[in-house]
Formats: C-alpha cells, structure tokens, sequence
C-alpha cells in the first residue's frame, strides 16, 4: 500500500473511474468498447502496466460475456468492473437483472455511459432504469472526483451489501476533465470461492429464496441512501421554492442560477435508490420544486407519480420546463426558471463560407470500395433492393455519397433482419456486418440462417480491428472469420473471400453476381486491414503470432 495519498491528476471521468477502481484494489476488468466509455478499460489497461500491477482483463467479445467475466471473478472473491455504454446493459441485461438476485460475494461494479444527445449512439436510453428494475444501487457522480470516490465506495458498497452496483457516467462527464486528488491504495482481495455456491445456482428453488433475499434487502438500501453524504439536503427557508438535481445536471445549475442559488430548498441526488425521507423534507418545506436531472425524467416520475399526485407543484421533463431530448446544459436550466439566455454569437455571412461537414468514411476505406462493388451488382436489379447495415464505422456507408446501406438497429441486427425480409418474400435480401460485430452479435442470426436454409447473402467487412471505438482488437479476424463461418455450417464453397480495392473490383463484382444466382445462403467476406489502424493491426497479428493473409 503507497505510504501517502498519490499527486492530484487531471483525468476525464473515464480515467477518474478506472483509477478509482485500481485504487480500490481491482483484480479484474471487462469490457466492450463503445464511446463513451472506451476509455475505462483502455485506461485501466494502461494504468495497471504503468503501475506494474497484475490486474486481469480483456476486451470481451460482447457486453454480456464482459459481465459473466465479471460475475466469475466475484465468485471467486476478488473484486471486478465491467464497463459498457447504455445500450450495451441491453446486450448485458440477463446476467445484469440475474446477479441482482444471485449477489455477489467480492465487489461487482458496472460501469454504463449514457449518451444523452446521441452524440454516437441510436437511443438516449438511461440506465438509472435498469437499476431501479434489478433493485440495485446506482451511483451518479456530478463531477471527475466523485467518479474516482464513487468507484471506491461502490466496490465497498457491493461487499457490504453483496449486491452489483452500477456506476452511471453520461458523455459530458465521461469525456471532459478536471482535478482529481487519489487515495492511497487499497490492496486486492485474496482469492476465495463463495461459501454459499447455491446463491449462484438459480433453480427456482434457490432463486426464490435469493429474490426474497433481494426484496428484504431493500429496506438496508434505503437507510444507506437516507444517510449518503451524495444525498445533501439544504433547507434555505420553509415555504421557498425547492430544487431537486442529480448528477452532472448540478453543473448546469450552478452555471445558470450562480449566487440566486442560495435562495432555494436544495436537494443534490448522487446515490439510489431515492432518499426517500429527505424528498419528503424537500417538499414539505417549498412551495414547488423543479426537478433537474440528466436524461429521462427518472426521478420526476417517481416524485410526481407520473403527475397524477402533487402535494407540492413539481416541474422539470414531464411538465415541458425542460427539454425531454438531448443533452442539458445551463441555457436550457436559465429558461426553465425564467431567466434571460445571453443570445447566440451571430457572425453575419458564416453560413455563406462554412458548409455542413457530416461524417464520413475515411480515405482509402476498404468498406468504400466494398460498398461501391455492392452497388454495381444491386443497381443492376433495379431500384427496389435494400442492404440491410448494422453497427460500426461502415454505418456511414447510409450517407451521401454512398447510400449503401438501408438499416443500422443495433449490434447485429443486420442478419437478422435479412432473414426476416427474406422470409416476407423480398429477394435478394442483403445484409452487412463489420467482423468485431459479426464475432458480437451475428454469428447466432447466421446460424438461425444455416438451420433453416434462408436464401440470404450476407457481406462480413473485415477490416481487422474495431476501428468506430478507436482500434481495439477484434476476436476473429482474415481466416479465423473463415473458419468460424464454415463452423457454424455455411457451406465452403458459398463462403467467398474478397479484397476490396479499386484494381480487384472487377473480380468482387463478379463475386457478387455469382452468389446473388446462387438460391441458397452466402456469405462474402470483403477482407482489408483497415487503412488508420494499419501500424496497430500490424502489432496485434504480431502479437497473436500470426501473419497478414491475403485475400484470394
């Protein structure tokens, strides 16, 4: 243990947690990456080489086998973070809502960025719900130190309580910076098994039990949330309006209302479930409250009862003081409290000179070129074919110039929807997926495509990394996708590989054409090292032992 607390830091709210959690004596971690919490485990990855620590860990190959890792480490007595953005906990929800009645035994912390704004994700999803659902505690830090303290107390949390704890961050904490002031080291726990194997055992004997477990515990939650100095309660007067704020939404406040914030009843929510008690003293003692919060009106549904009952006026999300969508921020704050919004700067003519740039995918990508030899063949068919696209870089091929792509739901949703579309009678049914998300989510669909023979062609772009989150390594890449294909029972013959490049398009055009007259199950493999991450692919087939394998 280091004799004196460490130097403060400058950390972004990712590294702020994932050094909490190698100061709290972190044994293991897994993740998935997905912005904006790839930092997390990268910087945990690095921290703990930099620091010569043994902390184990991996880039799982999804979020719910991220949590299972997780969950075992905890069997075994050490403590484990699990970091996902907020709609991997949908991929993670069963062994999420599962672990909450099992319990832990060493400390079981999930890490979950929301992404209010929808900066890079598809929903504005808040994960506040899923802790509220599995009956969980959930902590909310407001800034850079709290989410270093708030990893450590969760841990502790966890231990104490033998409950997993979720840690929410959302994008504008996740990924800006401020000073952190460390604790001294806590040193890991030594390995043990669980004295209660049968808590983990969820028949429904055993489960019923341990769900009882799980409802009587929530009254030790309850008295740990009344008392929780992340739960401050400031009465400034009875009969003054109140305000009730949680996490990161406290910045905006302090911003927007500065010194007139003294005047209100003050309640700052850091810690779940609500403190009952205190909410109660909140509204005795003001005239109203406004309730601000990042994301989903959570805490003003549970205070209002869905507006239905109101003692006390309550206004916030529901009520339209406060946006529903997209992220806060202190002008929307200064508005809902009826206060003056210094106007936008206006520079005349800046629209003349300065186009919109949407994204776009890089030059040289290997999916353009793929994209571009898809195209060819399905305009060949006429104008009523769709591809059916999924989630990673190669999303961008939905946009101008390519409009290659006709759908992007959620991580490998493209097979599946092929093999519906395929089953409504639209043919070709097309679908394409990156290799990082075929190893996450795809490979299930194509094996629903092998059992019932559906005439489907599916692209695998195989660029060798997970180049959308900042180049992470994939779990199967070049001839191990191959193989895998051929496992889960494509047929070799009708697994073709291509390299998608300007000089070999003739060749992947005729690819294309042949397996489009093919009545029965494909799948094309475009294969080409992503052109960003090239030094880095390099290094992970070095790594691994392998060598760059050329497309036939």
């Amino acid at each position: 243990m280091e004799p004196t607390a460490p130097a403060r830091q400058i950390l972004l709210g990712d590294e702020a947690v994932a050094r909490g959690a190698i100061d709290a004596g972190l044994s293991a971690a897994y993740a998935y990456p997905g912005t904006p919490s790839t930092e997390i485990f990268q910087t945990l990855q690095t921290q703990a080489r930099a620091l010569g620590l043994p902390v184990q860990g991996l880039w799982s190959t999804n979020e719910k086998v991220a949590l299972e890792e997780g969950v075992g480490v905890s069997y075994a007595g050490q403590r484990a973070l699990v970091a996902m953005k907020h709609v991997g906990l949908n991929v993670a929800a069963d062994p999420f809502m599962n672990v909450a009645v099992s319990g832990t035994h060493g400390g079981l912390v999930v890490v979950v960025a929301d992404d209010p704004g929808m900066h890079s994700s598809q929903n504005e999803q808040d994960s506040r719900y899923f802790a509220d659902f599995a009956m969980v505690p959930c902590l909310e830090p407001a800034d850079q130190q709290q989410c270093y303290d708030f990893t450590r107390e969760a841990f502790e949390l966890s231990e104490r309580l033998q409950l997993p704890v979720l840690l929410r961050l959302v994008t504008r904490l996740a990924h800006s910076r401020s000073a952190v002031q460390p604790a001294a080291r806590r040193a890991p726990n030594p390995p043990g098994w669980v004295p209660d194997p049968e808590r983990f055992t969820l028949i429904p004997a055993n489960a019923r039990k341990a769900y009882a477990a799980l409802v009587d515990k929530q009254a030790a939650l309850q008295n740990w949330s009344a008392g929780q100095a992340a739960n401050p309660l400031q009465i400034a007067g009875e009969g003054r309006p109140g305000i009730l704020v949680s996490g990161i939404a406290w910045n905006y406040l302090v911003e927007a209302l500065g010194d007139d914030l003294a005047g209100y009843n003050l309640l700052r929510i850091g810690a779940y479930p609500l403190p009952v008690a205190r909410i109660r003293a909140l509204l005795d003692a003001s005239s109203e409250v406004m309730v601000v919060e990042e994301g989903y009106p959570f805490i003003e549904r549970q205070v209002s009862a869905l507006g239905l009952m109101r003692e006390r006026r309550i206004t916030g999300k529901l009520s339209g003081a406060l946006p529903r969508t997209g992220e806060l921020n202190q002008d929307a704050v200064r508005r809902a409290f009826g206060l003056p919004v210094a106007p936008v700067l206006q520079v005349p003519g800046l629209a003349e000179v300065l186009a919109p740039r949407p994204p776009r995918l890089c030059d040289k990508c290997p999916h353009t070129d793929a994209y571009l030899a898809i195209k060819e063949v399905i305009a060949e068919l006429g104008n009523d074919v769709r591809v059916m696209g999924d989630i990673g870089c190669y999303s961008l091929g939905t946009l101008e110039p390519l409009r290659a792509i006709h759908s992007c739901l959620c991580m490998g949703s493209s097979i599946g929807m092929a093999i519906g579309a395929a089953h409504a009678g639209m043919s070709p049914a097309l679908c394409v997926i990156g290799d990082g998300t075929f190893t996450h989510s795809g490979m299930a669909p194509l094996l629903d495509a092998v059992q019932a023979q559906v005439n489907i062609k599916v692209f695998i772009l195989d660029n060798s990394i997970v180049a959308m989150t900042g180049g992470q390594p994939t779990a199967a890449t070049d001839e191990q996708v191959v193989d895998l294909v051929a496992g889960l029972g494509v047929p070799r013959a009708h697994i073709r590989v291509v390299e998608p490049t300007r000089h070999q398009k003739d060749h992947t055009v005729a690819v294309i054409r042949q397996e489009l007259a093919y009545e029965g199950l494909s799948v094309i493999i475009a294969r080409r090292a992503c052109v960003t991450y090239a030094k880095e692919i390099k290094a992970l087939k070095h790594a691994r032992g392998e060598t760059p394998v050329v497309a036939a």
